[in-house]
């Protein structure tokens, strides 16, 4: 899955397939079931296992997919999958940072490293392109449900960095640390976020023209169809 970016939303666009919509549900099965297995089984107990639950939910997936999936975690033979981040470049000097969720590293890094380098690119060592970027929790909440003084009152009081209103959203930003923090006071006034997670963010942004958008979207499609890769962040701002 793609960061929640405007690569992502890009993407989001294009409709969701068959195969497509199954890919996603094993990336976010393979969350959950992790989620589970390092924490307690209750999703209320478990921030990262609710916010994983949350985003199976946005993504449609039936509850009887979570379940199972929260349910793997108690098998004792079961695959002990670890966060690993990868970072690297593209052509256009675009940079990368890909999020994985694998049980064997050396696989993970070969397929990114195998994808850049068919595409005129390079796999990076740690802290090649991280600062580039920064790290923050991002929450989007509907217009609809709260006024703009009324979600500022909130983000402020919950301990909030930033707080936008975009077109149909109001976008909450908090420091990585605060994010589950301030997450918890917005959930006890509404049920559902449009979408709640962790993200690295761009600090300068790269301008490219359609025909280099077109280039980097195909490497992007192409490491999202890797399995272990679960989010891929880039400084690039895409034409379409």
């Amino acid at each position: 899955m793609a960061g929640h970016s405007h690569w992502a939303g890009i993407k989001h666009k294009k409709g969701r397939a068959d195969n497509e919509r199954a890919k996603i549900f094993s990336k976010l099965s393979r969350e959950i079931t992790v989620a589970a297995k390092l924490g307690d089984k209750n999703p209320d107990m478990n921030p990262r296992l609710r916010t994983a639950v949350q985003a199976a939910k946005q993504a449609n997936m039936p509850k009887e997919n979570i379940f199972r999936a929260i349910n793997k975690s108690e098998i004792s033979d079961s695959k002990n999958f670890e966060n690993l981040r990868y970072e690297g470049f593209g052509p256009f000097n675009v940079a990368f940072i890909i999020e994985t969720l694998t049980d064997n590293k050396n696989r993970s890094a070969s397929s990114i490293r195998t994808v850049l380098q068919k595409n005129g690119g390079r796999l990076g060592e740690a802290g090649s392109t991280t600062h580039l970027f920064y790290s923050c929790g991002v929450i989007h909440i509907n217009n609809k449900n709260f006024t703009d003084d009324e979600i500022f009152e909130i983000a402020t009081e919950s301990g909030a960095k930033e707080c936008f209103h975009l077109k149909y959203i109001h976008e909450i930003i908090t420091e990585k640390e605060d994010f589950y923090k301030v997450k918890s006071v917005f959930e006890k006034k509404l049920d559902n976020f449009e979408y709640s997670g962790i993200e690295w963010r761009s600090i300068n942004k790269l301008n490219l023209n359609e025909k280099e958008s077109e280039k980097i979207l195909e490497i992007l499609e192409t490491m999202d169809e890797l399995d272990d890769v679960q989010k891929i962040y880039t400084n690039a701002i895409l034409e379409n």
